[in-house]
Protein backbone atom coordinates (compact mmCIF):
# COMPACT_ATOMS: atom_id res chain seq x y z
CA UNK A 1 0.00 0.00 0.00
CA UNK A 2 1.35 3.42 -0.96
CA UNK A 3 0.63 6.88 0.39
CA UNK A 4 -1.85 7.64 -2.38
CA UNK A 5 -3.96 4.54 -1.65
CA UNK A 6 -6.66 3.86 0.94
CA UNK A 7 -7.62 0.29 1.83
CA UNK A 8 -10.90 -0.43 3.61
CA UNK A 9 -12.34 -3.49 5.31
CA UNK A 10 -16.03 -4.07 4.64
CA UNK A 11 -18.24 -6.92 5.72
CA UNK A 12 -21.92 -7.70 5.88
CA UNK A 13 -24.08 -8.46 8.87
CA UNK A 14 -22.40 -8.81 12.24
CA UNK A 15 -25.02 -10.45 14.47
CA UNK A 16 -23.46 -10.84 17.89
CA UNK A 17 -26.77 -11.35 19.65
CA UNK A 18 -28.93 -14.38 20.35
CA UNK A 19 -26.84 -17.57 20.10
CA UNK A 20 -23.50 -15.77 19.82
CA UNK A 21 -24.27 -13.75 22.94
CA UNK A 22 -24.92 -17.01 24.80
CA UNK A 23 -21.41 -18.42 24.26
CA UNK A 24 -19.67 -15.23 25.42
CA UNK A 25 -18.62 -14.46 28.96
CA UNK A 26 -21.69 -12.42 29.95
CA UNK A 27 -24.75 -13.95 28.26
CA UNK A 28 -28.01 -12.07 28.58
CA UNK A 29 -31.45 -13.52 29.16
CA UNK A 30 -31.82 -16.30 26.55
CA UNK A 31 -35.60 -15.93 26.30
CA UNK A 32 -36.91 -15.47 22.74
CA UNK A 33 -40.33 -14.92 21.23
CA UNK A 34 -39.84 -16.72 17.95
CA UNK A 35 -42.37 -19.09 16.47
CA UNK A 36 -39.91 -21.99 16.47
CA UNK A 37 -37.36 -21.25 19.18
CA UNK A 38 -37.93 -19.82 22.66
CA UNK A 39 -34.40 -20.09 24.04
CA UNK A 40 -31.29 -18.63 22.33
CA UNK A 41 -29.22 -21.56 23.58
CA UNK A 42 -31.03 -23.73 21.05
CA UNK A 43 -28.98 -22.03 18.31
CA UNK A 44 -25.79 -23.01 20.11
CA UNK A 45 -26.97 -26.61 20.23
CA UNK A 46 -27.69 -26.59 16.49
CA UNK A 47 -24.20 -25.30 15.70
CA UNK A 48 -22.65 -27.94 17.95
CA UNK A 49 -24.71 -30.68 16.31
CA UNK A 50 -23.42 -29.56 12.92
CA UNK A 51 -19.74 -29.00 13.70
CA UNK A 52 -18.79 -30.09 17.19
CA UNK A 53 -18.63 -28.69 20.73
CA UNK A 54 -18.11 -24.98 21.39
CA UNK A 55 -15.88 -24.29 24.42
CA UNK A 56 -18.23 -21.79 26.10
CA UNK A 57 -17.64 -19.39 27.62
CA UNK A 58 -15.40 -18.25 24.81
CA UNK A 59 -13.04 -15.24 24.83
CA UNK A 60 -14.29 -12.05 23.15
CA UNK A 61 -12.16 -12.63 20.05
CA UNK A 62 -13.54 -16.13 19.46
CA UNK A 63 -16.35 -15.35 16.93
CA UNK A 64 -13.89 -13.53 14.65
CA UNK A 65 -11.39 -16.40 14.61
CA UNK A 66 -8.98 -16.22 11.68
CA UNK A 67 -10.54 -12.98 10.43
CA UNK A 68 -8.38 -11.14 12.97
CA UNK A 69 -5.21 -12.59 11.43
CA UNK A 70 -6.39 -11.63 7.95
CA UNK A 71 -7.10 -8.09 9.11
CA UNK A 72 -3.66 -7.82 10.64
CA UNK A 73 -2.09 -9.06 7.40
CA UNK A 74 -3.99 -6.65 5.15
CA UNK A 75 -3.86 -3.72 7.62
CA UNK A 76 -6.77 -1.67 6.24
CA UNK A 77 -6.90 1.97 7.21
CA UNK A 78 -10.63 1.90 7.99
CA UNK A 79 -12.90 -0.96 9.14
CA UNK A 80 -16.67 -0.80 8.52
CA UNK A 81 -19.18 -3.37 9.81
CA UNK A 82 -22.96 -3.58 9.72
CA UNK A 83 -23.81 -4.20 13.38
CA UNK A 84 -27.17 -5.93 13.16
CA UNK A 85 -27.64 -6.36 16.89
CA UNK A 86 -28.92 -4.12 19.65
CA UNK A 87 -26.54 -3.83 22.61
CA UNK A 88 -28.85 -3.58 25.58
CA UNK A 89 -30.19 -5.02 28.80
CA UNK A 90 -33.70 -3.94 27.82
CA UNK A 91 -36.38 -6.66 27.92
CA UNK A 92 -39.05 -4.84 25.92
CA UNK A 93 -39.36 -6.89 22.73
CA UNK A 94 -40.42 -4.81 19.73
CA UNK A 95 -43.98 -5.87 18.84
CA UNK A 96 -44.80 -7.36 15.48
CA UNK A 97 -41.33 -8.82 14.88
CA UNK A 98 -40.59 -12.53 14.60
CA UNK A 99 -36.86 -12.26 15.33
CA UNK A 100 -35.08 -10.18 17.99
CA UNK A 101 -31.31 -9.74 18.38
CA UNK A 102 -29.54 -8.31 21.40
CA UNK A 103 -26.10 -8.60 22.92
CA UNK A 104 -25.45 -7.94 26.61
CA UNK A 105 -23.44 -4.70 26.98
CA UNK A 106 -20.83 -6.52 29.05
CA UNK A 107 -20.04 -8.56 25.94
CA UNK A 108 -19.00 -5.44 24.00
CA UNK A 109 -15.36 -6.65 23.86
CA UNK A 110 -16.62 -9.19 21.31
CA UNK A 111 -17.21 -6.22 19.02
CA UNK A 112 -14.20 -4.12 19.90
CA UNK A 113 -11.97 -7.16 19.28
CA UNK A 114 -12.20 -6.42 15.55
CA UNK A 115 -11.46 -2.71 16.13
CA UNK A 116 -14.24 -1.29 13.95
CA UNK A 117 -13.93 2.31 12.87
CA UNK A 118 -17.62 2.53 11.92
CA UNK A 119 -20.62 0.51 13.11
CA UNK A 120 -23.49 0.87 10.65
CA UNK A 121 -26.82 0.78 12.48
CA UNK A 122 -29.35 1.45 9.70
CA UNK A 123 -30.82 -2.04 9.74
CA UNK A 124 -33.86 -4.03 10.79
CA UNK A 125 -32.58 -5.30 14.17
CA UNK A 126 -31.14 -2.26 15.94
CA UNK A 127 -34.58 -1.36 17.40
CA UNK A 128 -35.53 -4.94 18.29
CA UNK A 129 -35.86 -3.76 21.89
CA UNK A 130 -37.49 -0.46 21.20
CA UNK A 131 -36.17 3.05 21.47
CA UNK A 132 -34.81 2.45 24.99
CA UNK A 133 -32.74 -0.40 23.52
CA UNK A 134 -31.52 1.83 20.70
CA UNK A 135 -30.53 4.62 23.08
CA UNK A 136 -28.61 2.19 25.26
CA UNK A 137 -26.91 0.78 22.15
CA UNK A 138 -25.79 4.26 21.13
CA UNK A 139 -24.59 5.07 24.64
CA UNK A 140 -22.60 1.83 24.95
CA UNK A 141 -20.97 2.16 21.53
CA UNK A 142 -20.11 5.84 21.90
CA UNK A 143 -18.74 5.33 25.42
CA UNK A 144 -16.34 2.78 23.90
CA UNK A 145 -15.21 5.34 21.33
CA UNK A 146 -16.95 3.65 18.39
CA UNK A 147 -18.36 5.74 15.54
CA UNK A 148 -21.87 4.98 14.33
CA UNK A 149 -23.85 5.81 11.21
CA UNK A 150 -27.46 5.27 10.24
CA UNK A 151 -29.21 5.66 13.61
CA UNK A 152 -29.42 8.40 16.18
CA UNK A 153 -31.40 10.40 18.70
CA UNK A 154 -32.79 12.64 15.97
CA UNK A 155 -33.17 12.48 12.20
CA UNK A 156 -30.18 14.78 11.74
CA UNK A 157 -28.00 12.49 13.86
CA UNK A 158 -29.27 9.34 12.12
CA UNK A 159 -28.55 10.72 8.65
CA UNK A 160 -25.18 12.26 9.54
CA UNK A 161 -22.06 10.45 8.33
CA UNK A 162 -19.43 8.83 10.46
CA UNK A 163 -16.23 10.76 9.81
CA UNK A 164 -12.95 8.82 9.70
CA UNK A 165 -9.60 10.60 9.35
CA UNK A 166 -7.32 9.70 6.46
CA UNK A 167 -3.72 10.75 5.78
CA UNK A 168 -2.94 14.32 4.72
CA UNK A 169 -6.02 15.77 6.37
CA UNK A 170 -8.53 13.98 4.16
CA UNK A 171 -11.53 12.11 5.52
CA UNK A 172 -13.71 9.11 4.74
CA UNK A 173 -17.39 9.97 5.16
CA UNK A 174 -19.62 6.94 5.79
CA UNK A 175 -23.33 7.59 5.28
CA UNK A 176 -25.80 4.79 6.09
CA UNK A 177 -29.44 4.23 5.20
CA UNK A 178 -31.83 1.31 5.54
CA UNK A 179 -34.73 0.53 3.26
CA UNK A 180 -38.26 -0.68 3.71
CA UNK A 181 -37.38 -3.70 1.56
CA UNK A 182 -35.01 -4.97 4.27
CA UNK A 183 -37.84 -5.12 6.80
CA UNK A 184 -37.37 -1.81 8.65
CA UNK A 185 -40.83 -0.75 9.88
CA UNK A 186 -41.99 2.81 9.08
CA UNK A 187 -42.28 3.53 12.81
CA UNK A 188 -38.52 3.00 13.23
CA UNK A 189 -37.63 6.08 11.16
CA UNK A 190 -35.89 8.83 13.08
CA UNK A 191 -37.67 12.19 13.21
CA UNK A 192 -36.61 15.63 14.47
CA UNK A 193 -37.77 14.70 17.97
CA UNK A 194 -37.70 10.88 17.99
CA UNK A 195 -34.76 8.44 17.94
CA UNK A 196 -34.61 5.95 15.12
CA UNK A 197 -32.85 4.90 11.94
CA UNK A 198 -32.12 6.65 8.66
CA UNK A 199 -34.91 4.91 6.78
CA UNK A 200 -35.52 5.21 3.05
CA UNK A 201 -39.08 4.14 2.13
CA UNK A 202 -38.18 3.45 -1.52
CA UNK A 203 -35.12 3.63 -3.77
CA UNK A 204 -36.41 6.55 -5.81
CA UNK A 205 -34.55 9.30 -7.66
CA UNK A 206 -35.79 11.69 -4.98
CA UNK A 207 -34.27 9.55 -2.20
CA UNK A 208 -30.94 9.45 -4.05
CA UNK A 209 -31.04 13.22 -4.58
CA UNK A 210 -31.71 13.85 -0.88
CA UNK A 211 -28.79 11.64 0.11
CA UNK A 212 -26.50 13.31 -2.41
CA UNK A 213 -27.47 16.71 -1.06
CA UNK A 214 -26.31 15.61 2.40
CA UNK A 215 -23.06 14.44 0.81
CA UNK A 216 -22.62 17.80 -0.92
CA UNK A 217 -23.17 19.74 2.31
CA UNK A 218 -20.62 17.68 4.25
CA UNK A 219 -17.88 16.84 1.78
CA UNK A 220 -14.61 18.76 1.64
CA UNK A 221 -12.01 18.62 -1.14
CA UNK A 222 -10.07 15.36 -0.95
CA UNK A 223 -12.72 13.48 1.07
CA UNK A 224 -13.85 10.00 0.07
CA UNK A 225 -17.52 9.05 0.43
CA UNK A 226 -19.03 5.61 1.10
CA UNK A 227 -22.74 4.90 1.39
CA UNK A 228 -23.76 1.80 3.34
CA UNK A 229 -27.22 0.49 2.41
CA UNK A 230 -29.29 -2.21 4.12
CA UNK A 231 -31.66 -3.34 1.39
CA UNK A 232 -33.54 -6.20 -0.19
CA UNK A 233 -34.39 -9.74 0.74
CA UNK A 234 -32.33 -12.44 2.45
CA UNK A 235 -31.92 -14.98 -0.35
CA UNK A 236 -31.26 -15.06 -4.09
CA UNK A 237 -28.44 -13.97 -6.38
CA UNK A 238 -30.45 -11.55 -8.50
CA UNK A 239 -30.12 -7.80 -8.03
CA UNK A 240 -33.35 -5.82 -8.44
CA UNK A 241 -33.19 -3.10 -11.08
CA UNK A 242 -34.15 -0.47 -8.50
CA UNK A 243 -31.00 -1.25 -6.49
CA UNK A 244 -28.79 -0.95 -9.57
CA UNK A 245 -30.39 2.35 -10.55
CA UNK A 246 -30.09 3.75 -7.02
CA UNK A 247 -26.44 2.72 -6.61
CA UNK A 248 -25.49 4.14 -10.00
CA UNK A 249 -27.26 7.42 -9.23
CA UNK A 250 -25.18 7.70 -6.09
CA UNK A 251 -21.98 7.08 -8.03
CA UNK A 252 -23.01 9.54 -10.76
CA UNK A 253 -23.60 12.12 -8.01
CA UNK A 254 -20.18 11.77 -6.40
CA UNK A 255 -20.24 8.72 -4.10
CA UNK A 256 -17.08 6.62 -4.28
CA UNK A 257 -18.29 3.28 -2.90
CA UNK A 258 -21.64 1.60 -2.22
CA UNK A 259 -21.60 -0.97 0.60
CA UNK A 260 -24.75 -3.08 0.27
CA UNK A 261 -25.89 -5.69 2.78
CA UNK A 262 -28.91 -7.59 4.14
CA UNK A 263 -28.71 -10.82 2.13
CA UNK A 264 -27.35 -13.75 4.14
CA UNK A 265 -24.93 -14.67 1.35
CA UNK A 266 -22.82 -12.75 -1.18
CA UNK A 267 -24.52 -11.11 -4.14
CA UNK A 268 -22.99 -9.66 -7.31
CA UNK A 269 -20.25 -7.06 -7.41
CA UNK A 270 -20.16 -4.23 -9.93
CA UNK A 271 -17.48 -1.74 -10.89
CA UNK A 272 -19.32 1.23 -12.35
CA UNK A 273 -17.32 4.20 -13.58
CA UNK A 274 -14.34 2.77 -11.71
CA UNK A 275 -16.28 2.81 -8.42
CA UNK A 276 -17.14 -0.28 -6.42
CA UNK A 277 -20.71 -1.38 -5.76
CA UNK A 278 -21.21 -4.35 -3.44
CA UNK A 279 -24.85 -5.38 -3.77
CA UNK A 280 -24.70 -7.89 -0.91
CA UNK A 281 -21.69 -8.60 1.28
CA UNK A 282 -23.22 -11.67 2.94
CA UNK A 283 -23.25 -12.37 6.66
CA UNK A 284 -19.98 -12.29 8.58
CA UNK A 285 -20.74 -13.31 12.19
CA UNK A 286 -24.05 -14.93 13.18
CA UNK A 287 -25.66 -17.98 14.81
CA UNK A 288 -27.13 -19.62 11.67
CA UNK A 289 -24.82 -22.63 11.60
CA UNK A 290 -26.76 -25.88 11.63
CA UNK A 291 -30.01 -24.42 10.30
CA UNK A 292 -31.01 -26.17 7.09
CA UNK A 293 -32.97 -24.97 4.10
CA UNK A 294 -30.76 -22.70 2.00
CA UNK A 295 -27.62 -24.75 1.42
CA UNK A 296 -27.42 -23.88 -2.30
CA UNK A 297 -26.53 -20.29 -1.39
CA UNK A 298 -23.50 -21.35 0.69
CA UNK A 299 -24.20 -18.87 3.46
CA UNK A 300 -21.54 -20.65 5.52
CA UNK A 301 -18.96 -18.81 3.39
CA UNK A 302 -18.10 -15.40 4.84
CA UNK A 303 -16.16 -13.05 2.54
CA UNK A 304 -14.05 -10.22 3.91
CA UNK A 305 -13.93 -7.39 1.36
CA UNK A 306 -10.82 -5.18 1.07
CA UNK A 307 -11.16 -2.50 -1.62
CA UNK A 308 -8.19 -0.23 -2.26
CA UNK A 309 -9.12 3.22 -3.56
CA UNK A 310 -7.07 6.03 -5.03
CA UNK A 311 -6.78 8.72 -2.37
CA UNK A 312 -8.45 11.99 -3.34
CA UNK A 313 -10.46 10.54 -6.23
CA UNK A 314 -11.99 7.32 -4.85
CA UNK A 315 -11.21 5.35 -7.99
CA UNK A 316 -11.09 1.59 -7.32
CA UNK A 317 -7.57 0.29 -7.84
CA UNK A 318 -8.18 -3.30 -6.77
CA UNK A 319 -10.44 -5.45 -4.60
CA UNK A 320 -9.12 -8.26 -2.43
CA UNK A 321 -11.61 -10.86 -1.18
CA UNK A 322 -10.62 -13.26 1.59
CA UNK A 323 -12.99 -16.21 1.96
CA UNK A 324 -13.69 -17.48 5.47
CA UNK A 325 -16.09 -20.14 6.67
CA UNK A 326 -18.26 -20.37 9.79
CA UNK A 327 -17.64 -23.43 11.94
CA UNK A 328 -18.48 -23.82 15.65
CA UNK A 329 -19.57 -20.14 15.58
CA UNK A 330 -16.05 -19.08 14.65
CA UNK A 331 -14.51 -17.90 11.37
CA UNK A 332 -11.83 -20.13 9.89
CA UNK A 333 -10.07 -20.18 6.49
CA UNK A 334 -12.17 -21.64 3.70
CA UNK A 335 -10.81 -24.55 1.69
CA UNK A 336 -9.74 -24.41 -1.92
CA UNK A 337 -13.04 -25.75 -3.25
CA UNK A 338 -14.97 -23.18 -1.20
CA UNK A 339 -12.84 -20.32 -2.51
CA UNK A 340 -13.27 -21.61 -6.05
CA UNK A 341 -17.05 -21.75 -5.61
CA UNK A 342 -17.23 -18.14 -4.45
CA UNK A 343 -14.81 -17.01 -7.15
CA UNK A 344 -16.92 -18.65 -9.85
CA UNK A 345 -20.04 -17.00 -8.47
CA UNK A 346 -18.52 -13.53 -8.47
CA UNK A 347 -16.98 -14.06 -11.90
CA UNK A 348 -20.32 -15.22 -13.31
CA UNK A 349 -22.47 -12.49 -11.77
CA UNK A 350 -20.10 -9.53 -11.50
CA UNK A 351 -19.94 -6.59 -13.90
CA UNK A 352 -17.08 -4.33 -14.91
CA UNK A 353 -14.27 -6.24 -13.20
CA UNK A 354 -11.63 -8.83 -13.94
CA UNK A 355 -11.02 -11.56 -11.34
CA UNK A 356 -7.80 -13.45 -10.68
CA UNK A 357 -6.47 -15.60 -7.84
CA UNK A 358 -3.63 -14.36 -5.63
CA UNK A 359 -0.66 -16.42 -4.42
CA UNK A 360 -2.36 -17.39 -1.15
CA UNK A 361 -5.72 -18.25 -2.68
CA UNK A 362 -7.31 -14.85 -2.14
CA UNK A 363 -9.45 -13.37 -4.91
CA UNK A 364 -8.19 -10.22 -6.58
CA UNK A 365 -10.31 -7.99 -8.80
CA UNK A 366 -9.47 -4.91 -10.84
CA UNK A 367 -11.71 -2.73 -13.01
CA UNK A 368 -12.07 -4.23 -16.47
CA UNK A 369 -10.21 -2.35 -19.18
CA UNK A 370 -12.36 0.00 -21.26
CA UNK A 371 -11.74 1.95 -24.41
CA UNK A 372 -12.10 5.73 -24.78
CA UNK A 373 -15.65 6.50 -25.79
CA UNK A 374 -17.12 3.97 -23.37
CA UNK A 375 -19.65 5.87 -21.18
CA UNK A 376 -17.73 4.66 -18.12
CA UNK A 377 -14.28 5.52 -19.43
CA UNK A 378 -13.91 9.02 -17.99
CA UNK A 379 -15.35 8.56 -14.51
CA UNK A 380 -14.35 11.97 -13.15
CA UNK A 381 -16.60 13.86 -15.55
CA UNK A 382 -19.67 12.74 -13.62
CA UNK A 383 -21.81 15.39 -11.89
CA UNK A 384 -20.91 15.90 -8.25
CA UNK A 385 -17.12 15.56 -8.54
CA UNK A 386 -15.76 19.09 -8.50
CA UNK A 387 -12.47 20.06 -10.08
CA UNK A 388 -10.88 20.82 -6.71
CA UNK A 389 -11.73 17.29 -5.56
CA UNK A 390 -10.17 15.78 -8.68
CA UNK A 391 -7.02 17.73 -8.06
CA UNK A 392 -6.65 16.43 -4.49
CA UNK A 393 -7.35 13.26 -5.57
CA UNK A 394 -36.60 -26.15 12.03
CA UNK A 395 -36.04 -23.11 13.49
CA UNK A 396 -35.92 -20.69 10.66
CA UNK A 397 -33.44 -18.04 9.78
CA UNK A 398 -34.47 -14.44 10.20
CA UNK A 399 -37.25 -13.62 7.73
CA UNK A 400 -36.39 -10.00 8.62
Amino acid sequence: MTGDEVTLFLCGDVMLGRGVDQILGHPGDPALREGWVRDARRYVALAEAASGPIPAPVPPSYPWGDALRVLDDVAPQTRIVNLETSVTRCDTFAPGKGIHYRMHPDNLPALTAVRPDVCVLANNHVLDFGRPGLLETLDVLHAAGLRTAGAGRTADEAHAPAVCPLPDGARLLVFAVGTASSGIPPSWAATPDRPGVARVPALTPEAAAALLERVRRTRRPGDLVAVSVHWGTNWGFGVPAEQTRFARRLVDGGVDLVHGHSSHHPRPVEVYRDRLILYGCGDFVDDYEGISGYEEFRDDLRPAWFPTLRAGTGRLLRLRVETLRARRMRLEPAGGADRAWLGALLDRTGKGLTLTTGPDGEMLAVPAAREPGDPQHDRDRRPGRRADQRATAAPRRSPR
